[in-house]
């Protein structure tokens, strides 16, 4: 009696530690993408394509994946959902930096992997080529900018650095390079280049201001 009391309490041990180590087990699996098993960053550039292939590593049953373009779900066809899974991102531009890939394990999406895209490319420049300002009202020249990596900006005059008055302010962000003039003089008349300049290259847009002597009257 003894000894099948000591037996059934062996068997219940046993079944407790498999109770325990269970869900370690069902977790275990790691993913990788492209042979890496942590998140990065993929340098890329426009016009390229890249293949992202994620896996399952240390599963003892097939895994379902799922891919994830930022927020949104990526179709897969049925042949490229289990055990390992690649996706193909094509014609890839300027817009597609920052942009996040997802790589899940269906039943445990906490087990996930992710690769961002970091796109290099030369300044993008863009604005209002011409204005027309009469003297004494205020002007904004924007010069539109996209770069990655960020450009450094300066604004010209005719050819020469622009030597700032009281009346121009230069404002900054991620988007534009802003030059405000207040109260315009026919001084103020040229031709304005704003000027980026990137690791990778060089850009310059021209924007032309005409200053408009003061109507009689106004």
């Amino acid at each position: 009696m003894a000894q099948k009391t000591s037996g059934l309490i062996q068997r219940c041990r046993f079944l407790l530690l498999m109770i325990l180590f269970l869900p370690h087990v069902m977790t275990s699996s790691v993913l990788s993408v492209n042979g890496k098993t942590e998140n990065y960053i993929l340098d890329t550039e426009p016009g390229l394509q890249e293949s992202l292939k994620c896996a399952v590593q240390n599963h003892i049953r097939d895994e379902e994946l799922l891919w994830y373009r930022e927020d949104g779900r990526v179709d897969l066809k049925s042949g490229n959902k289990i055990n390992s899974s690649s996706v193909c991102v094509s014609g890839i531009s300027e817009d597609d930096n920052g942009i996040t890939f997802t790589c899940k394990l269906q039943r445990n999406q906490s087990v996930s992997i992710s690769v961002v895209l970091n796109v290099t490319f030369p300044p993008l420049l863009s604005g209002n080529d011409f204005q027309t300002a009469e003297e004494g009202s205020d002007v904004k020249l924007v010069c539109n900018v996209k770069s990655n990596p960020q450009a450094q900006m300066m604004w010209y005059k005719n050819n020469g650095i622009l030597n700032l008055e009281n009346h121009h302010q230069i404002q900054q962000t991620s988007k534009y390079f802003q030059l405000s003039i207040t109260k315009v003089k026919k001084s103020d008349n040229g031709t304005y280049s704003c000027i980026a300049n990137s690791l990778i290259e060089t850009k310059t847009k021209d924007f032309h201001l005409i200053v408009k002597a003061l109507q009689k009257g106004s």
